[in-house]
């Protein structure tokens, strides 16, 4: 079976499927991928400790964990098959000193849902997604790597985030508006970590990288890009960057590991 590799996305809010350029960059991104038996999704926007196993089943359901956008957005639909089996092999993977919680209602929220309605639109491949369950790089990273061995079985790997997300700082909310100084200064510095294999400054990004705390004001989307980075054989390693660019001002890169 092909070894899938994994990706830390900026999955951006739901009117980012809006933007033509986004869109075509996920697609293509995803064409050049080897077809997954399964794509297993840690998302910002699910924090829960200890770490849980959201739905299984088919047809799993979708949380629309946002407010003010237009109708057409909560009537997204994704009626993936569910991943039981894959569930368990997560539960089997993580050592006996960390407990796994089953949550069978919990379903797909929109860092999960939004790229994968770009990337495999047929909703015809089993999701599953599990909690981020600490923001503590050094453990994310420890994640990644118990859950490294399930890129051996075809399963596609998302750390779902963004690069940076200094929302109370943005003065312009045009999906074109140019990037603040705090969040290109920010995507810049991560761009050159990521491309130097520097992942102790990385693990650092809170006290080492400039336009903190505003690219941040709080860490949850650049947290999963751990999760991704520990799946590597070597996590120092140099990973491809996808996608960069700005959306809102706000940075959208996005890398791929091998």
């Amino acid at each position: 079976m092909t070894t899938m590799p994994a990706l830390f996305l900026s999955h951006g809010a739901p009117p980012l499927v809006d933007s033509e350029l986004w869109v075509s960059q996920l697609q293509r991104w995803s064409a050049d991928l080897p077809r997954p038996s399964a794509v297993l999704v840690v998302s910002a926007h699910w924090e829960s400790t200890p770490l849980a196993i959201g739905a299984t089943t088919t047809g799993t359901p979708l949380v629309y964990d946002f407010g003010g956008f237009p109708q057409r957005f909560y009537e997204v639909t994704y009626s993936s098959p569910g991943a039981p089996a894959l569930a368990r092999k997560i539960a089997a993977l993580m050592p006996d000193s960390e407990p796994v919680v089953s949550r069978p209602h919990r379903g797909l929220d929109h860092g999960a849902y939004v790229p994968l309605t770009v990337m495999y639109p047929d909703a015809d491949i089993p999701v599953l997604q599990i909690s981020m369950p600490t923001l503590d790089p050094e453990r994310l990273l420890h994640l990644g790597r118990r859950l490294r061995p399930l890129r051996d079985e075809g399963v596609l790997i998302i750390g779902s985030g963004f690069a940076t997300h200094g929302l109370p700082f943005l003065n312009d909310m045009r999906p074109e508006a140019p990037a603040p100084g705090w969040s290109a200064e920010f995507d810049h510095w991560a761009s050159e970590r990521l491309a130097a294999g520097d992942l102790d400054a990385l693990l650092d990004f809170r006290r080492r990288a400039p336009g903190m705390p505003y690219a941040h004001p709080t860490v949850e989307h650049f947290a999963p890009l751990f999760v991704t980075l520990g799946t590597a054989d070597d996590p120092a390693q140099r990973p491809q960057q996808v996608i960069d660019g700005f959306w809102l001002g706000l940075a959208k890169r996005s890398i791929q590991v091998a």
